[in-house]
């Protein structure tokens, strides 16, 4: 197994040898919220929405100070408007107006899970972390990391035994570029796949 994904990372950076987060931000509040907009959104509508959030409200203090339902207008979702103006909130009155950089202080931020943690650990601090999103899900039980296995901790856990912690952030951006370019939930492209010689799931996916 550990050939395989050391030829599996190999390949995947190959491809994608800049393993950036699609999601546009310029503060780290600001990909916290980006990040929780994305859920069951797209990045490429988030990153629509958000210019005009964050010019109408251009610092840590003004989301914090915002009123849900301007935000609501600006970000099109209830939950995640009530999230990001008490995260805000959170960030400026318990941890200084940064984002902190442990995963036990991200998860008390509302709306944020061990996903948006992960990655805001990864993103914004270079820590280790393992982005457990549904393309991580999906491609880690095609490539047979995991088998029949739909539990992001699980996968999580996984993933962390066969990724070194410098490469694993990287690794996960590259498997969601991946998995949205060639290995896409509904129609994979096997034919052109850079990843057809190691995969186990190569040309059986219909």
């Amino acid at each position: 197994m550990e050939e395989k994904v050391a030829a599996i990372i190999a390949a995947l950076r190959a491809r994608y040898p800049d393993a950036l987060c699609a999601l546009h931000y310029g503060k780290d509040y600001e990909l916290m919220i980006s990040v929780r907009l994305s859920a069951q959104c797209t990045d490429a509508r988030v990153n629509q929405v958000t210019p005009a959030l964050f010019a109408r409200f251009p610092t840590l203090e003004a989301f914090a100070e915002a009123d849900v339902a301007e935000v609501e207008a600006c970000a099109f979702f209830h939950h995640k408007a009530q999230d990001i103006v008490a995260a805000c909130r959170m960030l400026r009155d318990e941890y200084g107006g940064r984002v902190p950089d442990t995963m036990e202080q991200l998860l008390r931020l509302p709306g944020v899970g061990r996903k948006t943690a992960n990655l805001l650990l990864g993103d914004l601090y270079g820590k280790p972390a393992v982005v457990c999103d549904t393309h991580c899900i999906r491609l880690s039980n095609r490539l047979g990391f995991v088998r029949d296995e739909k539990d992001p901790v699980k996968v999580e856990k996984t993933l962390r035994g066969l990724v070194t912690p410098a490469e694993s952030s990287d690794f996960c951006h590259r498997l969601v570029l991946f998995g949205r370019e060639h290995c896409t939930a509904r129609a994979p492209r096997c034919t052109d796949c850079p990843l057809a010689d190691i995969c186990p799931s190569f040309g059986k996916m219909r």
